[in-house]
């Protein structure tokens, strides 16, 4: 079982549309509601892929009632911590060149008791998690220290963790030494305070990552694919992808395709490879289901290209 924690989950409205034309009436050609949150996404692969997930996630009004019911729809057993202050509300834009506009809600303000039933129901369902994955931005409310009690609070549980956060709170949680830590190419940047554009200076930020705590590093770099260092080497894994039709959820989905093949190795990095590649071709923020993956568009290898040019540099 894999249990996934969202401190700040969503009720997300994904509307597909020709262009983006500011000022003007878009009509949508295509539209969905989904549950949202990073862990939620996590929780939404594993299920696609038929394992079992629990989603702790604090939910309050009607759009955390509706989250609750469309996850229960999927499948997913849904721990919910009672919040007073309503789920927020996202809306995404996605065009037909693949280009994604979001506009993400503030979500509500958690009390001190809210912030202490979310960490005692982690613990409570995390008994027969092989992996506990966090992910996401903190509610106001969570101080970015709360990603490092909760990650002390799984290891002196005995338990391993995924994190999956970014700016303070991921600085603040590496030095708890999470298991595993998955930043995209921008919060790579901005972890270690300098630009990336070649794939060895992502290497180079994923490895100064660890010296700051983190036991092992997944990095997604968009088109580019993604990399994994941890104590048993460095990798960089890549697949064939025809068209992009949506990258919302990619990066959660292939988070999801780690920890479902283990979580450590090559092995691992293929699963999440082909993961994120099968999700950024389906709409939305829809998860792929094995029938989806591609393993065979897939390479991983332990020959690191460090010259080769980012596709998309991050300055």
């Amino acid at each position: 079982m894999i249990l996934t924690v969202t401190p700040n989950p969503s009720l997300d409205r994904t509307y597909e549309v020709p262009s983006l034309d500011r000022g003007e009436v878009i009509r949508a050609t295509g539209e969905r509601m989904d549950p949202g949150g990073k862990g939620v996404n996590v929780s939404r692969a594993v299920a696609a892929a038929g394992q079992r997930t629990v989603a702790v996630l604090p939910l309050g009004g009607a759009p955390g009632a509706l989250v609750a019911d469309l996850l229960d729809q999927q499948g997913i057993e849904v721990a919910p911590v009672p919040v007073a202050g309503a789920t927020r509300s996202n809306i995404a834009l996605a065009e037909a060149d693949g280009v994604l506009t979001k506009i993400n809600a503030p979500g509500p303000e958690l009390s001190e008791a809210e912030r202490e039933l979310l960490l005692e129901t982690v613990r409570q369902q995390s008994r027969d998690a092989a992996w506990i994955a966090c992910c996401g931005s903190l509610p106001r409310g969570l101080a970015p220290s709360w990603y490092a009690e909760l990650v002390a609070r799984t290891h002196a549980a005995g338990a391993r963790i995924a994190l999956d956060t970014s700016g303070p709170a991921l600085l603040a949680a590496l030095r708890e030494r999470p298991d595993v830590v998955k930043p995209n190419a921008e919060e790579l940047a901005e972890a270690v305070g300098r630009p990336l554009a070649t794939v060895g200076d992502a290497v180079k930020a994923a490895e100064e990552l660890r010296e700051m705590g983190a036991r092992a590093v997944l990095a997604s770099l968009g088109a580019d694919g993604q990399l994994l260092v941890s104590d048993e080497g460095a990798w960089f894994g890549s697949a064939r992808v025809d068209a992009v039709r949506s990258n919302v959820g990619a990066g959660d989905s292939s988070l999801a395709g780690f920890l479902i093949a283990g979580g450590s190795g090559p092995e691992a990095l293929a699963s999440a490879v082909a993961h994120g590649a099968a999700a950024v071709q389906l709409p939305g923020s829809v998860m792929p289901k094995p029938g989806d993956l591609d393993p065979a568009a897939v390479t991983v290898t332990a020959e690191i290209p460090a010259d080769r040019a980012l596709k998309e540099p991050v300055s």
